[in-house]
């Protein structure tokens, strides 16, 4: 067994690769934290976290704190007597819980800091249309995202990749850039690097309602890589101007043109294709969904939704 003795910090399924890699390689884990059982649904079905499923599994001692500043489970945390926590995918920790293990709590991020700080790097990539992205384990502070730098790992972004092949890139190379970092930390062979605070550096918001919407008034690579960068999840959306119905679109090829005559936003049915029309080009769509339909491929909404050809989108 790895000497060091580790808290584990994580909720999804982002998570549970950099905890599976950990007791393969035999690291003494004397505790998993992670979020509270959530109900939802019209059944309120509790809903455990990826991380806690795993857990069970695995026989793993599992916190669920509501709070992370609780006086019992803070002193939960001392009794254990931990060598380092570490945080995957999981929420804002206090100083009084991240000042705990002697040898510090460290955070795996995924994008290559200081870029994209914040709750969505792997989506923020993509939307900003970034050709290469990758993963850093970090030093947690006072401030979000922040800390002296250990490792980095970088990953090329393919033309047309979305966020969902992204993730799954990253979450393999995050499990194996954690067993680098301790390797590190067990061996005291640490040579941080104190991140930049430039103000030219990208931002990875949370991702909301508003900044999820199409404008059709931007260029056709803006609007190809915000759908890709929502795609499968949460999903760009725009709203059509004749039965004012919410339409998500989950998978498109923009095609460039030089000069055309179109109005941004323009649906088009053709040839047994599903176009949006664009300044500079179109998008052919390939998968998309109106409100209250299941998902569809391009040639299923042709079949179905003939009238929507010519309707503009907002």
């Amino acid at each position: 067994m790895n000497n060091l003795k580790i808290i584990f910090m994580g909720s999804s399924d982002f998570a549970v690769k950099s905890l599976d890699n950990l007791l393969l390689n035999n690291y003494d884990i004397k505790a998993v934290v992670t979020a509270p059982d959530k109900k939802s649904g019209r059944g309120k079905k509790i809903n455990f976290s990826d991380v806690k499923k795993y857990s069970l599994k695995k026989n793993l001692k599992l916190l669920q704190p509501e709070n992370l500043k609780q006086v019992d489970f803070v002193n939960k945390i001392k009794s254990f007597n931990a060598d380092i926590i570490i945080v995957v995918a999981f929420r804002m920790l206090p100083k009084i819980v991240w000042e705990i293990p002697k040898k510090g709590t460290i955070n795996l991020h995924a994008s290559l800091l200081p870029q994209l700080r914040g709750a969505a790097p792997i989506h923020w990539a993509i939307i900003n249309g970034l050709k290469k992205t990758g993963v850093t384990t970090f030093f947690i502070n006072q401030k979000i995202d922040f800390g002296n730098i250990i490792e980095q790992k970088e990953v090329k972004i393919e033309d047309f990749e979305n966020t969902g092949s992204l993730y799954e890139k990253l979450k393999i190379i995050g499990g194996l850039l954690i067993l680098s970092t301790l390797k590190l930390i067990s061996e005291n062979n640490l040579k941080t690097i104190k991140q930049s605070n430039s103000l030219n550096l990208i931002k990875a918001p949370k991702l909301n309602k508003e900044n999820r919407k199409i404008d059709w008034n931007k260029s056709g690579f803006e609007i190809f890589n915000l759908i890709r960068g929502l795609s499968p999840f949460p999903s760009a959306w725009t709203k059509d101007k004749k039965n004012n119905k919410i339409i998500k679109l989950f998978n498109v090829i923009y095609h460039k043109e030089i000069k055309t005559k179109h109005l941004n936003g323009v649906i088009s049915i053709k040839n047994n294709m599903l176009k949006i029309l664009l300044k500079d080009g179109y998008l052919e769509v390939l998968e998309i969904q109106i409100e209250g339909k299941k998902r569809m491929s391009g040639k299923e909404f042709i079949n179905g939704y003939r009238e929507y050809d010519s309707i503009r989108l907002l």
